[in-house]
């Protein structure tokens, strides 16, 4: 028997050296990438860094949390602080804590100032923002990481690939209620010509309900690199990856398999124990050669696996070569532009519904040959707007450039556009008060993503109800936004002379001078928000009493003290009232005559999320003072996205949007 423990004690030996290093490194975490726009900071001395500080502490000491997984805030209105920590589903408490409490010193040092920040790390992903980010799906900002090392047989691999993480993210979002929304998997897949095994894994923070889990995974496993040996994407609420090395702890994920039963004694120790070496030493080799061969392939893997870039830029989700489509593909999706795949026409050209081979519904939108840019200008403005991405706004998938054609490629949503809904008589029912109010709230975020949180800065020049798409549960996706970068138009400039937008909803400043900045997006905004508060068109609005436009109307009646006549009739059984009255408030307050008063969007969301800001009071609108505009609009130069032609003042060119 002593021969036996000498042995044993020696396999446990050399395990545990084989071990060390790898372990050593995961208490530190392994830093992968961050962000911290500082757009939003906060000053050195202020409330808002002691909130921030003490988060940060907190999170640190609830490391150890059973599921690897604890939110929470600190500090009060407005210098509230929202954090929280994800760890790897296999990993213990142990390498969690110490990868939580690495995180917590190391992300307050790369974003010392910054009031939004989130940081990930092989082991873990740490949060913090100065809005409430429990519960909401959050895809963006989001990066990519890959294995430097190629396929040969790459289309065979990527279907492999593909099948193996559209399966996994399927367990993870589907665990019961209260457990880890993890899954890892592994398959035998052909690599050149041999057979490997391919391991991939998916999870999301445990807050998010399954549907949302699935959405954010789906959306990760989209943007994974295609034709390297592995690969990754890491977002706020979610990561996947994929490996053709074992890069989890696979014991945590699989329960071990049962040890085999004992032998019998016959009461004859001399018997007895060659019989238990002769099983007992296979075994431990076998499991020795195991536990070698993973720490090999994990240095391995450590050494081939790296970013793009250097330390600080992440992949980019979006380039030329994984945006670009070919004609064919694009017209056999669309059944060669058929007219019955045809969902709305507009100024920069037509749209259609398609479906690819992969069964995925597109919306193909052939532009128009007004633009002057030349193919490289083109491909870098598309691949720019791509990048753009945010759950109120319609996702750019990519674009062809064949056959003297331009095209653009974007994720299909459902419901049709918003006017389909709000100024139909026979649908506006199917929008409540608290769909509308969610609606408005949508827009918002996605205009202020726009104007302040893209990389671009984008400012739309055409908000209006038919460019307001609505998903499966009717929330709003802008599109169209970019479009002016897209055509070649100044997006910089805060003066044009090519201007474009639609009657209604354009700034005074804007359609008279050509002047556009956020301000004019905020004019179109409030425009928006009065027709959908009120069912009606501001471009082709009934006279009542006197009133000659929506505008001017619901002025008269906030003017006397009357605003909840504006309401829709078929809301008026069912609403907020308070909400309602602040949402005509902020309609007034954006279509102010002088860009100045009108709010920034950060405003507008600030003042929708919180009851207690204090609204100003309006001032009568522009186009109600007709001493300045005799109620007219020049029309002369004049280019609509919608195909809009010179029309009497109370009439407009109307595009009718099926799903896209």
């Amino acid at each position: 028997m002593s021969v036996l423990v000498a042995l044993m004690n020696l396999l446990l030996l050399v395990i545990a050296l084989a071990l060390l290093s790898p372990a050593t490194e995961a208490q530190q975490g392994t830093y992968r990438y961050h962000v911290c726009p500082n757009t939003t900071t906060f000053p050195v001395n202020s409330t808002h860094r002691g909130n921030r500080d003490s988060l940060l502490a907190s999170l640190s000491s609830n490391g150890t949390r059973g599921n690897g997984f604890y939110n929470t805030t600190a500090g009060r209105n407005p210098d509230t602080v929202y954090g929280l920590f994800l760890c790897r589903g296999d990993l213990s408490a142990e390498v969690c804590q110490g990868c939580v409490t690495f995180a917590a010193t190391d992300i307050s040092r790369r974003c010392p100032v910054e009031m939004i920040a989130i940081a990930w790390y092989d082991e873990c992903l740490i949060r913090y923002s100065n809005v409430n980010i429990f519960s909401a799906e959050a895809e963006e900002p989001a990066t990519v990481l890959f294995n430097s090392q190629n396929i040969t047989d790459q289309d065979r691999f990527n279907q492999q690939v593909q099948a193996m993480m559209s399966e996994t993210a399927t367990l993870a979002a589907n665990t019961p209620p209260g457990a880890k929304k993890f899954a890892a998997r592994a398959t035998a897949a052909n690599l050149s010509s041999s057979i490997q095994t391919l391991y991939s894994l998916g999870q999301c923070t445990p807050d998010l309900s399954s549907s949302d889990c699935d959405r954010c995974l789906r959306f990760a496993i989209g943007n994974l690199p295609r034709g390297s040996q592995g690969g990754r994407v890491l977002s706020p609420s979610c990561n996947v990856r994929y490996e053709i090395y074992l890069f989890y702890n696979q014991t945590a994920v699989a329960p071990p398999p049962s040890p085999p039963p004992a032998p019998r004694g016959n009461g004859n120790g001399r018997r007895s124990w060659p019989i238990i070496v002769a099983i007992v030493v296979p075994i431990a080799v076998i499991i020795l050669i195991f536990f070698l061969a993973c720490w090999v392939l994990k240095r391995r893997g450590k050494k081939k696996y790296d970013a793009i870039r250097a330390e600080n830029a992440g992949y980019d989700i979006t380039t030329v070569e994984a945006l670009q489509y070919d004609f064919t593909t694009i017209e056999t999706a669309t059944n060669n532009f058929s007219d019955s795949n045809k969902l709305g026409e507009g100024g920069f050209g037509d749209v259609y519904k398609g479906v690819l081979p992969n069964k995925q519904e597109i919306a193909v939108k052939r532009l128009s040959r007004g633009s002057g840019q030349g193919a490289e200008e083109f491909k870098n403005e598309v691949v720019l707007v791509a990048k753009l991405q945010h759950r109120n706004l319609v996702r750019l998938m990519g674009f062809c450039l064949e056959r003297e054609e331009k095209i653009l490629i974007y994720e299909y949503v459902p419901n049709k556009s918003l006017d389909y809904f709000v100024f139909d008589p026979a649908k506006q029912g199917q929008l409540d008060w608290s769909r509308r109010y969610k609606i408005i709230g949508g827009i918002a975020r996605g205009m202020l993503y726009l104007h302040v949180d893209s990389r671009l800065r984008i400012i739309h020049r055409d908000l209006k109800a038919s460019n307001i798409l609505l998903d499966g549960d009717m929330s709003p996706k802008i599109s169209d936004f970019g479009m002016a970068r897209i055509f070649g138009v100044d997006q910089t400039q805060g003066t044009t002379r090519r201007v474009v937008g639609t009657y209604g909803y354009m700034a005074p400043e804007y359609a008279m001078q050509g002047q556009f900045s956020v301000k004019s997006d905020a004019y179109s905004f409030g425009v928006l928000v009065l027709e959908i508060i009120s069912g009606q068109r501001n471009s082709n609005f009934y006279q009542t009493d006197g009133a000659e436009d929506l505008i001017n109307y619901a002025w008269k009646l906030w003017k006397d003290e009357r605003p909840l006549e504006l309401l829709n009739p078929v809301l008026r059984d069912n609403y907020a009232r308070n909400e309602v009255i602040r949402c005509i408030q902020l309609g007034l307050l954006c279509v102010q005559e002088d860009p100045a008063d009108r709010p920034t969007m950060a405003t507008v969301v600030l003042m929708l999320n919180s009851y207690s800001a204090t609204l100003p009071m309006p001032k009568e609108p522009a186009f109600v003072l007709h001493s300045r505009t005799d109620g007219s609009m020049p029309y002369k130069g004049l280019e609509s996205t919608s195909q809009s032609i010179p029309l009497s003042i109370n009439e407009v060119s109307i595009t009718e949007l099926d799903p896209r």
